[in-house]
């Protein structure tokens, strides 16, 4: 025990003298889910809220256009800019020039041509009860679309979701146009108290419920992603300062040293297992730590914890383990300390990118979500979302837990057999 204690006591040492990669396994990661998360806080903010700047170019004649522009404004989701004498070509040097990304013009036939629309519909409607006269129709007009303009760096999430909320509104304005004619063409002065809102909100609800297995509802939100993937990519970027310390002992002659010490060099290996442990633990610790109680003061939601904890030391554990196994099978290949650092950086952000760390697994082609089951991050990760955000049920648990045994074992022994074969054990 003496001897091992001695051994951690070295690797510490020499730990702490390494400045670098003390700055990529601690200050790197929290930077990244600093930043990250606040980005992508702003992306769901912007998607779910369309808190989008817009500028309305009404040219419409009547009274439809204005209609239309309240019913926008009354929803809370737009920041309203009326124009009116814009040109085309000054809309898009409007857009190119200022901070707001999307333009709507409102043709000037737009309330003539709605009410000829709904007009005619209704009539066509009654005439099939002989209620009405066919010829009683207006000549329908040639009906100008709205334009939507954007900037072109606005990504294709938002702008369908800007189109779905005008379809809503204008299918709003439609269905009550053409309940007033109808009233209008029955003889009726004006609708009856009560009926028009029964036709505008008979609409069902829809309620959003996150499927898991816990007996509380854990919204995602961009902290809950964003903290697990970091912690991960954190762990497993040990490998410039793990691998590269494993090089360098080989290649300077200390592992030749320790065999003629009797125990020594299984020592080195488990007193470095230990020390790199405790470094991805307190890595999780200190990030966690952040999303849970820094976060909240800096307009981020808070890190919720889920129940299972048990589960959360398994997967931290385990994950953990499998960066540092990684790591030493870096090292022991690797044939210099520059290989050694260049080709374990570059493996964990490819093994990052394909796992779902940058980008979730679920957009990605089918054929990369399948080769994306080979990276350990992909699935440490899942085991992360399974705690955080589907409950963190056992049953969901055991293919993360099966797949990380079998990567830590598998390191394990093509890092044994390596140094077998060169006579190091």
């Amino acid at each position: 025990m003496g001897k091992l204690l001695a051994s951690i006591k070295k690797e510490f040492l020499i730990l702490i003298n390494d400045k670098v990669g003390l700055l990529l396994m601690y200050l790197m990661p929290i930077l990244l889910v600093f930043i990250i998360t606040l980005v992508q806080d702003s992306t769901f903010k912007l998607v779910n809220d369309n808190n989008l700047e817009i500028i309305i170019v009404n040219k419409d004649k009547g009274d439809l256009g204005d209609t239309l522009i309240s019913h926008l404004a009354s929803t809370g989701t737009f920041s309203i800019s009326e124009h009116h004498e814009l040109s085309e070509d000054g809309i898009q040097k409007t857009l190119l020039d200022g901070n707001e990304m999307l333009a709507v013009k409102i043709p000037a036939n737009f309330s003539e041509s709605l009410n000829a629309k709904a007009k005619n519909i209704s009539i066509g409607m009654l005439s099939e009860f002989e209620m009405a006269d066919m010829s009683d129709q207006v000549e329908e007009l040639n009906i100008l679309p709205l334009e939507m303009y954007y900037d072109p760096v606005l990504q294709e999430t938002f702008r369908f979701s800007v189109l779905s909320t005008l379809y809503s509104h204008l299918s709003i304005l439609e269905n009550r146009l053409m309940i007033e004619q109808l009233y209008s063409e029955m003889g009726f002065d004006e609708i009856p108290e009560g009926m028009e809102d029964q036709f505008m909100n008979n609409r069902i609800g829809i309620e959003q419920v996150s499927a898991n297995n816990s007996s509380g509802q854990v919204i995602p939100n961009s902290t809950q992603h964003n903290v697990p993937a970091w912690s991960i990519f954190a762990m497993f970027f040990m490998v410039i300062s793990l691998g590269g310390n494993i090089v360098k002992e080989r290649l300077s002659g200390s592992f030749v040293r320790l065999q003629t010490i009797p125990a020594s060099f299984s020592l080195v290996l488990i007193s470095k297992l230990f020390m790199y442990v405790f470094v991805a633990l307190t890595q999780l610790a200190i990030i966690f730590a952040l999303g849970k109680f820094v976060f909240p003061l800096i307009g981020l939601p808070a890190l919720v914890l889920p129940s299972n904890i048990l589960g959360l030391i398994v997967v931290s554990f385990l994950s953990a383990l499998s960066a540092i196994s990684f790591a030493m099978l870096v090292g022991t290949y690797a044939k210099t300390q520059e290989q050694a650092n260049g080709f374990g950086a570059i493996t964990v952000i490819i093994l990052a990118a394909i796992g779902g760390i940058w980008v979730p697994s679920f957009v990605m082609p089918s054929y990369l979500q399948t080769i994306g089951n080979a990276s350990p991050l992909h699935w440490c990760l899942e085991g992360y979302y399974t705690l955080f955000l589907k409950g963190g049920d056992w049953y969901l648990l055991s293919p993360t837990l099966l797949f990380l045994i079998i990567f830590i074992l598998a390191c394990q022994i093509l890092v044994y057999i390596k140094l077998k074969i060169q006579n190091y054990i």
